[in-house]
């Protein structure tokens, strides 16, 4: 069958089962728009206002269906605000193929009007990329890109098409199968490395799961929980694992690392075994590298070759699938008793203590806010946060109840993502609720998008974290720039009314008293709902691990917050 370049991509998509596309048009890209109404209702286009907002989108889109996110572009500045979309797709593992339109191919290299090298540009951030100068190609890159992008470990692929090769027409061959050269990711592991593993695990007395987002990706819920009971293990998850293991299960943990529970990191420290689950041992996790887990042995279940030894040398690799790593792995490991252990842990969750703050009336705590969202929903919702404290209080007060509810950027840490992931996530789950918690300081980042969310009539709830400042910025300030605030103080416009004008409900709490009513109004509100939460200007966010220092010395909760705190029991504690 004859068919255009813009016809190609967009029946490439449709055999992809590709349904939902974000993007926003322009010169280089109007050949596949003026192609795509003859592809609707098939494909859902959504209008973002930023190309960034798009890459997004299409993140969020596909950590919750668990597959590969699209967005359109055109070329120049349109393909180059994808970039920071790509690189946090890039960074946490996530299938996003990206399209943009290029120059047409007799200006490539000639600096005409909006081109960029977005190919050359993207290499350090995506698992692969195209230019397409051939129409005949399109079928076959196409294929390649969202095998590579959904296979191994995922990531964004990037297709760039020129326009004149989107308008020229050429016979559609659609290819059976992606046959990348050189590009076999591993699946199975090694069944002597797997003995090896539960050996390990049969030997240790202080064994710990570090559960990470190749948890999530691979959905070894069950797999992972399996292992944790059968084994008797007790369960952390990093940041991008919350929501991969029951926050309510007695062998959870909570978070390790810079703002994980402090209980955790001196447990981490004390361990002689950790078993490491799709993570990779960033330094968000570890502190200082050469002072982590100094008593353990790892055994390290990864899918990605490359991360294997990067950070932490293993004593075991399991190379493969997440989940089918860890079936092989329940296969071989038996229950062990372990009740020195889980005393000991025990004894450090009551001398460490890390979920308590004062209960003051007339201020609202941070805290507080993101505790009375999860108790008041029951935990049944996504939540979506920024970057920030109030990602940090989100990760350490998690209670959702459904696997892969908790969507926020890892790696690169995107300040600005909680609207178009809110927007990504709410597209993927019409039906379900959606809550975005929001920096005052991200938010403005890319506000722009309440526009997107107003015209789709998507019910995201926003709540914002308002304090007043880049609060995480601020805190640094504070404790290691001698209390030197610079260009952390914000100005921020009346949010109640910004939300008003692009027709979405404006709430604001200012009390503690308001907090329960304003999110009990947002959940009966059928529409989008933006709260502003105006709380405690200078709370710090704790436990902290200062830049650069090891575990050890995690700073815990002031001393006031502590008397907080049950008293321990008589299990002996040492300091």
């Amino acid at each position: 069958m004859q068919m255009t370049g813009a016809e190609m991509i967009l029946e490439c998509l449709i055999r992809e089962g590709v349904e939902v596309v974000f993007g926003l048009p322009g010169g280089a890209n109007l050949p596949l728009y003026d192609a795509l109404p003859r592809y609707f209702p098939r494909i859902r286009h959504y209008l973002v206002r930023h190309e960034q907002a798009a890459a997004l989108a299409a993140d969020a889109y596909a950590r919750v269906t668990g597959r590969v996110g699209v967005c359109f572009a055109t070329s120049g500045p349109g393909a180059t605000n994808l970039v920071t979309g790509i690189a946090n797709a890039w960074m946490d593992s996530v299938p996003v193929v990206a399209i943009t339109g290029s120059v047409v191919r007799g200006l490539i290299g000639r600096d005409g009007f909006q081109e960029a090298d977005i190919t050359g540009i993207t290499i350090p951030i995506t698992k692969h990329n195209y230019l397409v100068r051939d129409v005949r190609a399109i079928p076959r890159v196409l294929r390649e890109a969202f095998y590579i992008a959904r296979s191994g470990r995922p990531g964004p692929v990037l297709v760039d098409i020129p326009r004149d090769v989107q308008q020229e027409r050429a016979e559609f061959e659609w290819p059976e199968e992606a046959r990348p050269r050189g590009y076999r990711p591993p699946v199975e592991p090694d069944p002597r490395a797997v003995e090896q593993a539960a050996r390990l695990i049969a030997e240790s007395d202080r064994p710990l799961i570090l559960a990470g987002h190749g948890v999530i990706i691979a959905q070894a819920y069950d797999e992972l929980r399996e292992l944790a009971e059968r084994a008797n293990v007790p369960v952390i998850t990093t940041l991008l694992g919350i929501s991969g293991f029951p926050p309510d299960h007695p062998l959870y943990l909570g978070m390790p690392g810079m703002h994980g529970m402090h209980w955790n990191n001196l447990a981490i420290s004390e361990a002689d075994l950790l078993i490491a689950v799709g993570m990779r041992f960033d330094d968000r996790v570890t502190g200082r590298l050469k002072d982590f887990a100094p008593r353990a042995r790892v055994i390290h279940i990864e899918v990605d070759p490359a991360e294997v030894g990067k950070n932490v040398r293993p004593t075991v690799t399991l190379l493969g699938d997440a989940r089918v790593c860890l079936r092989r792995l329940n296969g071989e490991v038996r229950y062990k008793e372990r009740s020195e252990w889980f005393a000991r842990l025990e004894a450090l969750k009551q001398a460490y203590p890390s979920l308590v703050y004062p209960d003051d009336p007339e201020e609202v705590r941070p805290q507080y806010v993101i505790q009375k969202i999860y108790e008041m929903t029951d935990g049944d919702a996504y939540f979506v946060t920024g970057v920030g404290q109030h990602q940090m209080w989100a990760a350490q007060f998690f209670r959702g109840r459904r696997p892969n509810s908790f969507i926020t950027s890892g790696g690169l840490g995107t300040m600005g993502y909680e609207i178009p992931g809110a927007i990504g996530v709410q597209v993927a789950r019409p039906g379900d609720l959606v809550w975005a918690i929001c920096g005052d300081g991200g938010f403005q980042m890319t506000c722009q998008e309440l526009a997107t969310v107003a015209e789709n009539g998507l019910p995201i709830k926003f709540a914002i974290i308002d304090n007043g400042h880049h609060g995480m910025v601020r805190q640094w300030q504070q404790l290691f720039y001698r209390g030197n605030l610079v260009a952390s103080r914000l100005r921020n416009p009346d949010f109640v009314r910004l939300a008003e004008a692009y027709g979405i409900l404006g709430l604001r709490a200012v009390r503690r008293e308001d907090v329960p009513a304003v999110i009990d109004r947002a959940l009966r509100h059928p529409g989008p709902v933006l709260i502003d939460f105006r709380v405690k200007q200078d709370e710090n966010c704790y436990p902290m691990v200062p830049p650069g220092a090891s575990l050890q010395e995690t700073i815990g909760l002031p001393e006031e917050y502590r008397a907080l705190a049950p008293k321990p029991s008589a299990v002996e504690v040492e300091s």
